[in-house]
């Protein structure tokens, strides 16, 4: 009998395998990359296009024509697909990041063919229905309008626009007369731009099999045509940091981000800075949660994060704190830069961080959509193979003194933009 008294013994994650893909081409040159796991007849494909902000020739038009992608084509009304995909119990997504745009379809194995053909219609023949278009419009107006009364949300479009600039693909924020610019023929141009077999990619991942792999090919290798792959528009000129403060009235609490431009996943800090990122406030017990939350009462949430995108990256602090607590905040959050950058971290607690990362490297590895992410970053960013690989290996070798001089190299307040938004 197990005794449930008894606390089970806890062990160290001394090994993380990262299954293996298969890769492979269609007939039009797209490569495929496959992760053959799990006991139940379903199946996510993903379909990656280099179709994002980097990639447009008109501000918003990216998020636009992934928006409406899925609003008719000239066979078929939007109705018509939403009703047939929950027919054969599917979904299907169009999600926008900044520097891609994706198709994901997930589909019981037995009706992939069906929902692969709408699909497939999907990317030959796209309508973008002029009434779908004014209505996005109008919808998305009225949401901004709601949004710039939310000091958090004008807070991190400062923060981004502010270390990008508004002119950089990563920088700019949108606004009403945005998207009165947009019209029917720029989706069009947008799409035929970007949207062919020489500029994606495909992860498919569940209970996959020979046959799924050859409807690919039927559906996609053999209709998609491959045209030659547009250069990204990033420029490379970024302004000094400041301090800036905006003014909105009628708010209870004050929002503060503040961050510098850093790196891509590329970058040579990217496996140390992202440990370092988790000790100041990537987790809920960080320094940042247990100080400022927990110690002093300031917030009730505080974050850091390193964001990583295909040709840059940058670091950031998000919290909302109430009126009063605006200036002891900011004081408190450089204190512990000081301290990372001035005093070695415990043995106690780097090594607690340390089972946190392999803990959470493990859950990213639960399953076969959970590894198909891992995989989209790798093959999407072009990174190494043995990427994640040398993660997990950083992670369980880091010091506390290669910490401290990292953190002294990018840890520093007069590199910070700083953006204070209430009354």
């Amino acid at each position: 009998m197990l005794d449930r008294s008894i606390q089970p013994e806890i062990k160290n994650i001394s090994n993380i395998h990262i299954p293996n893909f298969q890769e492979y081409k269609l007939d039009n040159g797209i490569p495929v990359y496959e992760i053959s796991m799990g006991t139940q007849e379903i199946l996510k494909m993903e379909i990656i296009f280099n179709a994002g902000r980097p990639f447009e020739h008109q501000k918003l038009v990216a998020r636009t024509t992934s928006a409406l992608l899925r609003e008719g084509t000239k066979k078929r009304k939007g109705s018509e697909i939403h009703e047939m995909i929950d027919f054969y119990g599917g979904t299907m997504n169009v999600p926008v990041n900044l520097d891609t745009s994706n198709v994901v379809l997930y589909s019981l194995t037995k009706h992939f063919e069906k929902l692969l053909g709408v699909l497939s219609e999907i990317l030959l023949e796209p309508a973008f229905p002029e009434d779908e278009l004014e209505i996005f419009k109008k919808n998305n107006k009225q949401r901004l309008q709601v949004d710039l009364t939310k000091n958090d949300v004008v807070a991190y479009r400062a923060v981004t626009e502010n270390i990008f600039s508004s002119a950089h693909p990563y920088g700019y924020n949108s606004q009403a007369e945005t998207y009165n610019d947009l019209s029917r023929g720029e989706l069009l141009h947008h799409f035929d731009r970007n949207f062919h077999a020489g500029n994606c990619r495909i992860i498919i991942s569940g209970k996959t099999n020979t046959n799924v792999i050859n409807l690919l090919n039927e559906y996609i290798g053999k209709t998609l045509v491959k045209k030659e792959v547009i250069k990204s528009k990033v420029i490379e000129a970024f302004p000094d940091a400041k301090k800036v403060k905006i003014h909105l009235p009628n708010t209870l609490q004050t929002a503060i981000r503040l961050g510098c431009k850093l790196f891509n996943r590329h970058h040579e800090d990217y496996n140390d800075f992202y440990i370092l990122n988790t000790i100041l406030g990537g987790y809920f017990g960080s320094r940042l949660m247990s100080s400022i939350r927990e110690e002093k009462g300031f917030t009730y949430n505080i974050f850091s994060a390193l964001d990583p995108m295909h040709f840059d990256g940058y670091f950031y602090v998000g919290t909302e704190v109430g009126n009063e607590f605006v200036r002891p905040t900011l004081d408190s959050i450089y204190q512990e830069f000081d301290k990372l950058k001035n005093e070695p971290i415990r043995k106690e607690e780097l090594k607690m961080v340390q089972n946190y990362l392999m803990g959470f490297f493990l859950t990213n590895l639960d399953g076969a959509f959970n590894v198909a992410e891992l995989v989209k970053i790798s093959r999407t960013e072009n990174l190494p193979k043995d990427f994640f690989k040398n993660m997990v290996e950083r992670v369980q070798s880091i010091t506390s003194e290669e910490l401290m001089s990292l953190s002294q190299k990018y840890l520093n307040e007069e590199k910070m933009w700083e953006v204070v938004v209430g009354v």
